[in-house]
């Protein structure tokens, strides 16, 4: 801790447990700050207290240090189960939970005391598991918790003490009801102690302390500033389209180390982190829905150093302790004179200096009045340069520096995946295995494009254009029969209805045109199979009318070019076979006689009475 917010007032001076001793000791922690020196001698005689203090200068320790002596020089409660605990430690956020946590461990590993952290967004079953098993001290978000009580995993009846740290965010988030809830199901006012501690007492806090506290002793730091002292604060005011090389140059600048970025939406804090990682910052962006997992991820590197910005909404603005701050930004100005007081609290924490500057815009400058009216002072503005508002070149990206996109076992604890995948009905492959084509990568779902179609030589385009696929040739031999062969061909040139596909009947039609077309030989050695029917069938027609009494002999030619031969009686085993395919009968078997049409009931009912 810096020694300029340190009083001359040591912990030793107060009747601690032995264990508590040992353990301030340990981490190095003898003096106290303002607000635990005020605090401290209220607390320890088991009084509630609602304190006030400005960000960043120690109410965790303030009231972790009173809460862990009244349970170590008081015992249990008799009938106390092993699952219920004995105090409850209540953060609106999650971020907040975890700081606590680890304040905790800090300094009360030789005391001997329990703590089980519990909050969303992560393993449920684990947490519910470690309730069961009994703790002294829960430090929790209201939702979560309220979920295990309504299950019966623990009870509210044998708790102590009762913090509840940043009580003006309750009523932001909505947890005020959950809180009220709580409350009604803890011990009489006279067994339990409360502790009440935030950067702003509101008068909806003052009426929750006063309604659910026994009491309480309101202690307040006093202070000229709401902020602290040792920040320095401006104000820009530029448009939203100059905002991004605005902060750009001011980066560029300043030289920041470890800086924050606030912004009011998450929409925007993922359009800066972008624009930020293409001019190759180091930067993380954490909102309301990023997974827990990766926010502690995300806040943990950037405590080690591994990220020099974090680009975050509100989630962040409150009760994190991470040093060595040196830059607060805020981008978009919040829409909360209070927000304004814990953003910039994220710097010059415990004594240090920092800096504070803020984006005026057109958006959000009408809320900058009610920030300067609630914190007191008016903050000073700046001018823009007009070279300030030019975009800057990339910077050279830092050997070795991977951001949290491209850390690739930062996965959020899902498995992950590389496609999306398939629909209802599709099998994933062609041949219906569910295998990958040849030559592609499983779980792709990109196509290679089809390649380019060849473009065929203009001698080959013409002989295909002026190819006849089949042609019906019919050949007399008499002078007599050419009347009869000229009909014949003209039948086999004119356009004939197409015939109907399927229906009721279908076999006894195929079965008669095929006796018809019998005589003609085959007609499915082409590749208009249909055309060839046809002109089959007429052909046999008209050589049948046209050799009654004579010697005459009709025959049908059948020429496809490219088309391959096979032996008489054969058909091609590679081609596809035909819906309609004409039977091959010799030419001397008689036609199939018409299939008889069956007569229903009512049809024949109505012949008899109608006369027909």
């Amino acid at each position: 801790m810096s020694q300029t917010v340190l009083t001359d007032v040591f912990y030793e001076n107060f009747d601690l447990h032995p264990l508590l001793q040992q353990g301030l000791a340990a981490a190095g922690i003898t003096r106290t700050t303002p607000i635990q020196a005020l605090t401290l001698p209220v607390a320890l005689l088991g009084r509630d207290v609602a304190g006030q203090a400005q960000t960043g200068t120690g109410k965790t320790f303030a009231f972790l240090v009173a809460l862990m002596n009244r349970l170590l020089n008081n015992p249990a409660a008799p009938d106390r189960k092993d699952a219920d605990p004995r105090a409850l430690i209540i953060a609106p956020t999650r971020e907040l939970a975890i700081q606590i946590e680890k304040d905790f461990q800090v300094i009360g590993k030789a005391t001997g005391l329990r703590s089980a952290l519990i909050y969303g967004g992560v393993d449920y079953d684990k947490q519910r598991q470690q309730l069961r098993d009994g703790c002294d001290i829960i430090i929790a978000t209201p939702g979560r918790l309220l979920d295990y009580y309504k299950q019966d995993v623990f009870g509210f009846g044998s708790v102590e003490v009762m913090v509840i740290d940043e009580a003006d965010r309750m009523f932001d988030l909505g947890f005020i009801k959950d809180v009220r809830f709580i409350f009604r199901r803890l011990p009489s006012r006279e067994a339990r102690q409360v502790l009440l501690f935030s950067a702003t007492l509101s008068h909806r806090v003052l009426e929750l302390a006063y309604e659910h506290m026994h009491e309480a002793e309101k202690l307040v730091v006093e202070t000229e500033n709401v902020t602290a002292d040792r920040v320095r604060q401006v104000v820009y005011f530029p448009s939203k389209e100059e905002k991004m090389p605005l902060l750009l140059n001011l980066l560029e600048e300043s030289k920041t180390e470890r800086s924050i970025i606030f912004v009011n939406t998450k929409a925007a804090a993922e359009r800066i982190t972008d624009r930020l990682k293409r001019h190759n910052f180091r930067v993380g962006a954490i909102s309301g829905d990023v997974p827990q997992v990766k926010r502690q991820k995300l806040l943990q590197r950037f405590q080690d150093g591994q990220i020099d910005l974090l680009v975050a909404t509100d989630v962040a603005a409150r009760g994190l302790h991470i040093p060595a701050v040196s830059h607060v930004f805020n981008y978009d100005l919040p829409q909360d004179a209070e927000d304004y007081v814990h953003r910039i609290g994220r710097t010059a924490r415990l004594g240090a200096e920092g800096d504070a500057i803020s984006f005026a815009c057109d958006l959000y400058a009408m809320g900058l009045p009610d920030i300067e009216t609630y914190i007191n002072q008016k903050i000073p503005t700046a001018s823009i340069d007009a070279k300030m508002l030019v975009m800057p070149p990339p910077r050279p990206r830092a050997d070795g520096v991977q951001d949290e996109i491209d850390d690739p076992n930062d996965n959020d604890g899902h498995i992950p995946t590389r496609g999306a995948p398939p629909e209802k009905g599709d099998r994933g492959g062609r041949d219906g295995r569910g295998g990958p084509r040849a030559g592609e990568r499983s779980g792709s779902r990109e196509r290679r494009p089809r390649p380019p179609r060849e473009d065929r030589p203009a001698a080959a385009a013409d002989a295909v254009s002026t190819e006849v696929p089949m042609k019906t040739v019919v050949v007399a031999e008499t002078v007599a029969e050419l009347p009869a062969a000229a009909q014949a061909m003209a039948d086999a040139s004119a356009p004939k209805k197409r015939r109907r596909r399927g229906g009721r009947g279908r076999g006894a039609r195929e079965g008669a045109e095929g006796g018809n077309a019998g005589g003609a030989g085959h007609a499915d050695n082409g590749a208009n199979r249909r055309n060839g029917g046809r002109e089959g069938s007429n052909g046999g027609r008209n050589t049948s009318s046209a050799g009654n009494g004579a010697s005459a002999r009709s025959t049908v030619k059948e020429q496809q070019p490219g088309a391959p031969r096979h032996a008489e009686g054969q058909s091609n085993p590679n081609r596809r076979p035909s819906r309609q395919v004409t039977a091959s009968r010799p030419a001397s078997a008689p036609a199939a006689p018409p299939a008889k049409e069956k007569v229903g009931l009512l049809r024949r009912i109505g012949r008899l009475f109608g006369g027909r």
